[in-house]
């Protein structure tokens, strides 16, 4: 059950709901961590809420965990803070309100914006006075319009974040926001995920690699996992790169995406297809440094209009027990092949006929020749010869005629 206080210490005085802003202390996010506060409030209930204090309260002691805990407001979608974070707070009813509903309990929305940073935007409680402080962050207005932005200086202050989460806001590796461009509905993961509902933008600045084809307004959805690195400011935001993301999906409309892909040999072909950065329209491309697709019921289904290629640098590996190709025309070797594969079943007892037949021609020589070639040859002594030659190749070739069969292959 979570803590239960009275409705007046949440609510203003003239009774309307008040929110407020609070500094996150520590976050419920197992059992191990906090055992007796998980077992007080509700146990695995209680995972995602965090312990606060209010910012016009003195945090006295930043070990000790507040009687304040809040829970994620929203069910579905959870914003997880981190320590040193400030969030927003409502008061609202809990799950006894059809008993009392006077008996609320506090929920929280996701971390104040205050660093324009999808890292982190912690901000440290100035316990000892405004001393510590850095200049970045007591800066005045006049100073903040003037162009000097408020920002995180790693090198005047050291922010606790908890025991788990690694700041990375320093050097090639640093966490950048994404670029926004007009209308953008873009969601942001603290480690360089994103999901990007865009579109078109032409003469866009900074420009970005979809834009160049198209008009504006023509929907683009971009999910990314991870970001390349640069060497510029980390505080500049980053524009998708397919090239450099670690992972991405890419669903257009009318972009041209310049994807340079590992092989792009289409000599299969006798008209290849459009190259890969040429193609304008909509697709569905994944990139990344590997992919995986495993179907752990039913199968893999590959449907397309005019071709499928398999295209690789090294080679194209089939295993299965059974491989099945059904086609009209199957060409073997080059597009160009015009020998047709014998079928073997067929070839194979004509074949063996033809051998016994000539087993019983060289036979029938020999027999008649004298059916002895180790002494004197007389006049036929060269067809003798020949003749006993015929039938020991002639009963060979018989005797071998399964293992002609290829025991995989098969054709029609």
């Amino acid at each position: 059950m979570p803590i239960k206080q009275s409705v007046d210490s949440k609510t203003s005085s003239s009774g309307d709901i008040s929110i407020f802003g609070a500094r996150v202390i520590s976050i419920i996010l197992e059992d191990k961590s906090y055992p007796q506060e998980f077992k007080k409030n509700g146990k695995w209930s209680a995972v995602g809420s965090v312990f606060f204090s209010k910012l016009n309260e003195s945090n006295a002691s930043k070990s000790a965990l507040s009687n304040n805990i809040a829970k994620p407001l929203f069910p579905n979608s959870s914003v997880i803070p981190l320590k040193n974070e400030v969030i927003y707070i409502i008061p609202l009813p809990n799950n006894n309100v059809q008993s009392d509903v006077n008996d609320v309990s506090y929920y929280y929305f996701q971390p104040i914006n205050i660093w324009n940073s999808v890292h982190h935007n912690a901000i440290p409680d100035p316990v000892h006075g405004p001393s510590t402080v850095p200049a970045s962050q007591t800066q005045n207005n006049q100073q903040t319009a003037a162009g000097n932005p408020r920002v995180v200086n790693d090198s005047n202050i050291n922010i606790d974040l908890g025991h788990t989460f690694n700041e990375k806001i320093e050097g090639s590796d640093s966490i950048r926001n994404l670029q926004p461009y007009a209308g953008d509905v873009i969601h942001q993961g603290r480690w360089g995920q994103s999901l990007r509902f865009g579109s078109t933008v032409k003469n866009s600045n900074p420009p970005n690699p979809w834009s160049k084809d198209g008009e504006d307004g023509d929907p683009i959805t971009i999910i990314k996992n991870g970001q390349y690195e640069e060497s510029n400011d980390p505080w500049i935001p980053q524009v998708e790169d397919i090239n450099l993301d670690p992972s991405s999906v890419y669903l257009t409309t009318t972009q041209k995406i310049p994807i340079e892909v590992a092989s792009k040999s289409y000599k299969s072909y006798q008209s290849a297809p459009e190259s890969t950065n040429l193609y304008v329209g909509d697709q569905i491309i994944l990139n990344s440094g590997r992919l995986l697709f495993n179907s752990k019921v039913d199968s893999i289904l590959l449907s397309a209009n005019t071709t499928i290629n398999l295209n690789s640098v090294d080679s194209v590996n089939i295993d299965s027990p059974l491989t099945v190709i059904q086609s009209p025309e199957i060409y073997l070797g080059d597009k160009n092949a015009t020998e047709p594969v014998i079928l073997g079943d067929i070839f194979l007892t004509d074949f063996s006929k033809l051998a016994q037949n000539l087993v019983s021609l060289a036979t029938g020589l020999v027999t008649g020749l004298g059916g002895n070639i180790g002494g004197t040859l007389g006049p036929n002594g060269a067809v003798l010869a020949a003749a006993s030659q015929l039938q020991v190749n002639a009963n060979q070739m018989v005797t071998k005629i399964e293992k002609y069969k290829s025991k995989v292959s098969k054709s029609k």
